[in-house]
């Protein structure tokens, strides 16, 4: 997929169709029974309340003309219980459809967050994070309330205008006919508008996203914007992307609104020609002014339901683009997943083999080819070499975080076996692997309980040690709260190099066949390094690793260090080995000793 950014609009990949209502169903059936319920008590205020016109008429044509009193406080009676009635109906609908509403709404938050649990990593390298948030949040609680009551309302104004209809008819014929005359004109108007109205919303959709996005990167990197003094230039963005918004919601707005301008236009024109023709009729003695009264009421509420399923169908459409960004997330392919019989991964040795491996990002763009490597099991492995070259890229395959271009990764069991890792459950290899990326994340909650994520089952005293083993305890220990110490999402309170301490015990206390250090320490200082190191080479013992690191003082100790570039390996040896060829990893060690005043 082509990358996306804050300014660009999303293309809508897959267009909607009736499979698209067919899954929203899906979470509306669910709450079937409730609805139904919702539905017929709705539907029994509504008929109820269309004897009021009858009422009317009764009271204007007998009632007032005999002067019968009984028979007016009997009307007055049976009105006050009908519209007490309605409401007592419509309080309990409407708490009905709230609860359904809510229901549905962690229905879909719950199978999309899910899905995107799944998503690869290429899936969120490609576009920016507020254009994903946009989806869980906004627009799902977009498409709740037409899933719930749109339908509900849709299906009780139908039901209203046929009674509607019926009691129109059974009131007159001539009258009613010239009510229900203008139904065709608005109704071709309606088609006419359709595909005009689905654009335009779909465009507010992107213009919406985009503004999401910009304004999700624009907090997070808040600091960087402070001390570069950005502000205006942000500013000045948000403005482009608001009045974007803005100009794109008026536009959509526009064509909606011409819906109920057209449908009260319409009504107004029935009022016109239903009064004339019956007061015209009434001096003929056709009509009596009791019929034309109700008719009057009857023609507000024959156009009401037209105008609230107009107005339904404009949220319909506006829903529409939201449902089918949600569809379309979560129609996004997981490429990177168990297959069908993937088998589960046995305790390994730690033998790793990467055999003629090929693997780029973008279609086109490799990053390695052939790429051969083969460790054995306890062997420490560091990868060095320029920025791009691929270092990550070869710890991010063995996790399967993406998927090969060609050639396979294996792994050895303790009974000799090998296993393709595209063989077998992610969760049966990952669990088995122990990596600490150079994004070193902190979770909102104590400290304790980010530890804690590498094994979820570990002890307080476990979380301790490991803890002490990565020299965290001293500062944890110093803290307000020791390891209860609550920290925001990214551990803002932390320093960088606090957060890579954490992050790195939540590595150890996994204890890993495997271990992945992704730069693992570039923000801690020399001195605690120094003092980290001694953990490390303690937890390396017997242990394969993989070590990525732009010191090259902490890989010196490592059995083999591998130098990266040029889409493959370019050179292998020791530490010693190395330096002696005099090659790239020479020249890199020595320009860096230079930089720290180790050698002239």
């Amino acid at each position: 997929m082509a990358r996306n950014k804050f300014d660009v609009d999303e293309s809508l990949e897959s267009p909607f169709d009736l499979g698209h209502l067919k899954r929203a169903f899906k979470y509306i059936s669910k709450h079937k029974v409730k609805m139904l319920l919702a539905l017929l008590l709705s539907a029994c205020a509504s008929v109820a309340g269309l004897f009021v016109p009858k009422i009317t008429q009764w009271v204007m044509d007998e009632a007032v003309p005999n002067k019968d009193m009984a028979m007016l406080g009997k009307m007055a009676i049976l009105f006050l219980g009908i519209i007490g009635l309605s409401i007592v109906f419509t309080v309990i609908r409407s708490r009905i459809m709230a609860h359904v509403s809510q229901e549905i709404i962690y229905d879909i938050r719950k199978d999309l967050f899910a899905h995107l649990q799944r998503l690869p990593f290429s899936y969120y390298d490609s576009r920016p994070a507020g254009k994903i948030l946009v989806r869980v949040i906004n627009y799902v609680n977009s498409v709740s309330d037409i899933l719930s009551n749109g339908i509900i309302n849709s299906i009780l104004e139908i039901i209203n205008l046929i009674f509607i209809v019926v009691f129109m008819y059974s009131t007159n014929v001539t009258l009613a006919t010239i009510v229900i005359a203008g139904l065709p004109v608005f109704a071709a108007f309606i088609w006419y508008l359709k595909p005009r109205q689905r654009k335009a919303w779909q465009n507010q959709s992107n213009k919406n996203s985009n503004y999401n996005a910009y304004l999700a990167e624009s907090i997070d990197g808040v600091r960087v914007s402070q001390l570069f003094a950005r502000q205006d230039v942000n500013r000045s963005i948000m403005e482009r992307l608001a009045i974007a918004c803005r100009a794109a919601w008026m536009k959509a707005v526009y064509i909606s609104n011409s819906v109920w301008f057209t449908s009260e236009m319409i009504t107004q024109v029935v009022f016109t020609v239903m009064y004339t023709a019956g007061v015209y009729w009434m001096g003929g003695a056709i009509v009596s002014f009791g019929v034309i009264l109700a008719m009057g009421q009857y023609v507000g509420r024959f156009w009401q339901p037209i105008t609230n399923l107009a107005n339904i169908y404009n949220s319909f459409v506006n829903n529409l683009a939201y449902l089918e960004r949600i569809f379309e997330t979560m129609d996004e392919p997981v490429v990177v997943d168990d297959k069908e019989n993937a088998a589960r991964l046995p305790d390994i040795t730690g033998e790793v083999h990467f055999n003629d491996v090929t693997f780029g990002y973008e279609e086109g763009i490799h990053v390695l080819e052939h790429f051969d490597l083969h460790v054995k099991a306890g062997e420490s492995i560091a990868l060095v070499g320029p920025t791009g070259a691929g270092k990550s890229t070869v710890v991010n395959l063995l996790c399967r975080f993406y998927n090969l271009n060609s050639g396979s990764i294996t792994l050895t069991d303790e009974n000799g076996k090998t296993y393709d890792i595209s063989e077998v459950t992610l969760n049966s290899l990952r669990n088995q692997l122990g990596i600490m990326l150079q994004d070193s994340f902190i979770f909102s909650g104590t400290i304790m309980d980010n530890i804690r994520y590498g094994r979820l089952n570990a002890t307080e005293e476990e979380i301790r040690t490991a803890a002490k083993m990565v020299r965290a305890d001293d500062f944890i220990s110093e803290m307000p709260q020791g390891y209860m110490t609550t920290v925001n999402e990214r551990g803002n309170r932390l320093s960088q190099g606090q957060k890579q301490l954490v992050s790195f015990a939540r590595t150890l206390l996994s204890d890993p066949r495997i271990l992945i250090l992704d730069e693992a320490t570039s923000s801690i200082d020399t001195k605690t390094e120094k003092l980290l190191q001694e953990g490390i080479q303690a937890l390396l013992k017997n242990r394969t690793s993989f070590i990525i690191a732009h010191r090259l003082s902490t890989i010196k100790n490592c059995d083999r260090i591998l130098y990266i570039s040029n889409k493959g390996i370019l050179e292998s040896g020791s530490h010693d080995e190395l330096l002696a060829k005099h090659g790239a990893y020479y020249e890199l060690y020595t320009a860096q000793a230079k930089d720290q005043g180790l050698v002239e």
